[in-house]
């Protein structure tokens, strides 16, 4: 099985890393861009359907991996994962285009969460500390709903400066993936394996200054297959599960709960977006892009290192970690690098 997670991640960071730079080419030619506004922290249009790179290379890896290995259990609950994700990617890019209503968002993605609970995808018992486990019964179906689509529109909030949900995501894909393995649910390890190189690669060309953005596709996509396998590869198994999912989703949590709470106090809807979010406010403190990425992404890593610490894998996890930081490390300077050749070319003309 060791094999099957180097080769899901080796598989979809070369996919990304191959087809990210036509589908950037081809959204400046047809003018699907995220032009700069008051929201907005980018100076100069940029191209906004990176999560296609991040749901093909995620799908394309995944049906690799069942060539390969025709013995995968893929019957799970990861079936469910993938339709639920792919509805909300059809949406996010349907949004990218057209700005939707946000109520007719919410509509869809309960109706994709509906469909992945019913292929299997439910959080049916919780542990409790002081006794025995609580069976959900009735209130398994509307928990899952609320689970699913929460933490993806969480996610969904953090991608707002360049490299910042990507990486998250990646790190998180990992901390699910370490946690999925020492409980017993290799499948959910897998796919966590090939989200994590589907985003490593899509980060290539994410780092500040971005040459492209994920957007709501990538965004709900990797949020809501993240929230599934926390349900297929954590809640059901774990002793301490009430808390591993919270640990492991630290930052999107954070996030938006502080958001929800920020715009109810001042009457707002807390559907409506604005410029107020974690990362928003540690940028106007003063600190830099990547800076505020860095601080964020070690307080996801310090969640993984607790979680992962509660089923013995921590000295596993941070060896990964400290590979995955490197790499992130490094694509960020080459971003710079790319950005500094650009405008020494630009002068030259």
């Amino acid at each position: 099985m060791f094999n099957s997670y180097t080769q899901g991640f080796l598989i979809t960071f070369s996919i990304a890393l191959a087809i990210i730079p036509f589908i950037r080419k081809f959204c400046l030619k047809r003018g699907f861009v995220d032009l700069p506004g008051k929201r907005k922290i980018h100076k100069r249009p940029v191209a906004t359907l990176g999560g296609a790179g991040i749901w093909i290379s995620s799908i394309l890896g995944f049906c690799a991996l069942v060539l390969v290995h025709p013995d995968f259990n893929y019957e799970a609950g990861i079936a469910g994962i993938f339709i639920g994700g792919s509805i909300l990617f059809v949406l996010g890019i349907i949004d990218d285009i057209y700005d939707l209503s946000p109520y007719l968002k919410l509509a869809i993605q309960v109706f994709a969460a509906a469909v992945a609970f019913f292929a299997g995808v439910s959080i049916e018992i919780l542990s409790n500390p002081f006794g025995d486990p609580i069976a959900l019964g009735l209130l398994s179906f509307p928990l899952t709903v609320l689970w699913l689509v929460g933490i993806a529109n969480a996610v969904n909030f953090i991608d707002g400066i360049d490299g910042l949900a990507g990486g998250v995501i990646t790190i998180m894909s990992i901390t699910l993936g370490t946690v999925a393995i020492y409980s017993g649910h290799q499948e959910s390890a897998v796919i966590a394996a090939l989200l994590a190189g589907s985003t490593m690669g899509f980060l290539v060309f994410n780092f500040y200054p971005a040459r492209i953005f994920m957007g709501d596709s990538g965004a709900l996509f990797s949020g809501f297959v993240l929230a599934g396998l926390s349900v297929t590869g954590v809640v059901k198994s774990v002793a301490v599960s009430v808390l591993l999912p919270v640990l492991i989703f630290t930052v999107p949590i954070a996030d938006l709960s502080f958001s929800v709470l920020r715009r109810l106090l001042k009457g707002n809807n807390p559907m409506k977006p604005d410029n107020e979010h974690i990362h928003h406010k540690l940028m106007k403190s003063g600190l830099s892009q990547n800076r505020t990425v860095a601080v964020l992404y070690c307080l996801c890593v310090a969640g993984g290192i607790i979680a992962t610490f509660m089923v013995n894998a921590h000295w596993v996890y941070m060896a990964l970690i400290v590979f995955v930081l490197i790499c992130l490390a490094s694509f960020s300077r080459l971003a710079k690098f790319r950005r500094y050749r650009e405008l020494k070319e630009a002068r030259q003309k």
